[in-house]
């Protein structure tokens, strides 16, 4: 039994999309109007524990979503693809590219305010905030407040914090805090020649340019890097057609 997905599209260039810690694919929604579903043919991941894959259960480990997502690519036959990853899903889309079959192509990769590979690897104080966030949402508040600059309206925050309870479980989301805060593979990924791009929003106060440039950039020499103005970590939700813009402008250069 595979996980859950969405597909979206009918173009002959495929997409897969890994999602954040703090809820399911549907963090998308707003990009969908934008999307070149002629070009591309879009398929959105749900992990184990959130949205479609609610039921399933695991060890909620990099490797895991990466062999999951290998699953759903052997079962849609594919053959070649391009990658997108949100957040945590930059972390797991750096694995996937690493454990995939051979003969999948990866086209290109696409971090969006992306875990590099060395993982999150937060201090103390930082821990303490996301731990709590498992329980307490007023920690997840407080860290979607933070991670978009503390200057969008408390409405929309709120719903993203309720829709993070919506589409996950408190095992999953407990379980993919440990992967990508703690999980460590930057020994590995020498191995990656995947073109890539790397996209962060300027009022970001985590996934910043100085934090992609000390990581993703210095690690991947070919690897380049936007700042899309007036978003911060949710660019999908915050600037969604300037998102899209980019990142099916840079896909193209690689279909």
């Amino acid at each position: 039994m595979s996980i859950g997905y969405t597909t979206i599209g009918q173009g002959t260039e495929h997409v897969l999309v890994f999602h954040g810690w703090f809820g399911d694919y549907t963090a998308w929604e707003p990009t969908l109007k934008a999307l070149d579903t002629d070009t591309f043919t879009y398929v959105f991941i749900d992990y184990r524990g959130y949205g479609k894959s609610a039921a399933l259960t695991g060890d909620y480990s990099m490797r895991e979503i990466a062999a999951d997502a290998t699953a759903v690519v052997r079962e849609l036959q594919l053959k070649s693809l391009h990658v997108i990853g949100h957040s945590m899903g930059g972390m797991a889309m750096q694995r996937f590219i690493l454990d995939c079959d051979a003969d999948i192509q990866v086209k290109s990769a696409v971090g969006v305010t992306p875990v590099p590979a060395c993982g999150g690897q937060l201090d103390e104080n930082a821990w303490g905030l996301f731990a709590g966030a498992i329980q307490q949402d007023a920690n997840r508040y407080t860290i979607i407040n933070f991670t978009t600059g503390n200057r969008l309206t408390p409405t929309w925050i709120n719903r993203i914090v309720q829709a993070s309870r919506a589409t996950t479980n408190e095992a999953a989301f407990a379980g993919y805090l440990n992967a990508w805060v703690k999980e460590n593979f930057a020994d590995e990924i020498s191995r990656i020649q995947t073109p890539m791009l790397v996209c962060v929003g300027e009022n970001d106060g985590a996934s910043n340019a100085e934090a992609m440039k000390a990581t993703y950039l210095t690690w991947y020499p070919s690897c380049e890097l936007q700042v899309i103005p007036n978003a911060g970590h949710y660019p999908m939700q915050e600037t969604p057609i300037d998102l899209i813009t980019r990142l099916e402008g840079f896909m193209r250069n690689y279909s």
